[in-house]
């Protein structure tokens, strides 16, 4: 039997309700002042999800914690986590092809070359920018593709999303409460030559894999780097970004799998390549990465 939904899980629920069917009728710019408005008197409350927000970057950047420089980059990472949702809100009636238009790419070509190859691909990026628009142009330039969600409560607003998701074209199997068979299904779509797009640097699993990340140990997802050795398929790196009023998105160069090791040997030494990759592009574009939670495992409760 599930949980009955809190009344904070239902005024949530209501309010991403009203966004998706409220803020597309709206101005952009009345919408985009909003909520940028809404970000700057989060962030000057100093709650908890803005202190991780602060802490986390102080240790990506080196910036000195309680420095007017760190803080200003808070306060532009709260404006960019607010402007995610604004667009998310107003993404599903933007035509494909404005998106695919204003959607600034390096490295396509390790995508489409290597599905052309008649070879899979599984994407694995950080939580940066918007990674639902950049999944609309992925769909937009024809390359729909399965992705993972995390379960939200209530349960009425991760039906939404997911219901978002797959409007836009994504294929969506949620991390729990599925058939159990997540792995099975996204190795099958890859092994077809199809793409697979994944979060890959904070563990949800609980079995992640132990990387060295901007000096302190953390874990990365085991997913990503295991389909690639499992099934043969490209690992990409994809860091995602705002770029001006538009996006951008770097695909990276593939990771190979190391030709020696033990499988679990193999996945670790990619887990690490990755988390490299995502250290470049996050030190590029801070102020785009949105994590707000615990990361490092010397941060973790006990």
């Amino acid at each position: 039997m599930s949980e009955k939904p809190s009344v904070t899980d239902r005024v949530v629920a209501a309010g991403f309700a009203a966004g998706w069917r409220l803020v597309p009728l709206l101005p952009r710019g009345l919408t985009a002042g909003a909520f940028r408005l809404a970000a700057d008197r989060v962030w000057a409350r100093r709650g908890k999800s803005v202190l991780r927000l602060e802490s986390n970057l102080a240790r990506v950047t080196g910036l000195a914690p309680g420095s007017p420089e760190l803080g200003e980059l808070t306060r532009a990472g709260m404006r960019s986590y607010f402007r995610y949702f604004e667009e998310i809100f107003r993404l599903p009636s933007i035509p494909v092809e404005e998106v695919v238009r204003r959607t600034h790419v390096t490295g396509a070509e390790h995508i489409f070359d290597t599905v052309a190859a008649g070879r899979g691909v599984v994407l694995a990026l950080p939580h940066m920018g918007n990674w639902d628009q950049a999944g609309a142009w992925l769909v937009g330039v024809g390359h729909p593709f399965a992705t993972v969600a995390e379960r939200l409560r209530p349960e009425s607003l991760f039906r939404r999303y997911v219901a978002f998701r797959e409007g836009l074209g994504m294929e969506v199997l949620p991390l729990t409460g599925g058939d159990g068979h997540n792995f099975a299904t996204l190795a099958i779509r890859v092994r077809r030559g199809g793409v697979v797009c994944l979060p890959a640097e904070r563990d949800l699993t609980k079995s992640g894999v132990e990387v060295d990340f901007f000096g302190a140990r953390t874990k990365m997802p085991a997913g990503p780097p295991l389909l690639s050795v499992q099934t043969g398929a490209a690992l990409l790196p994809a860091t995602v970004y705002f770029h001006g009023d538009d996006w951008g998105i770097d695909i990276h160069e593939e990771i190979p799998v190391p030709a020696e090791g033990t499988r679990q040997e193999k996945v670790a030494a990619m887990a690490q390549s990755l988390a490299h990759v995502f250290e470049k592009g996050i030190t590029a574009h801070p102020e785009d990465w949105h994590m707000l939670q615990r990361l490092w495992l010397e941060d973790l409760p006990r």
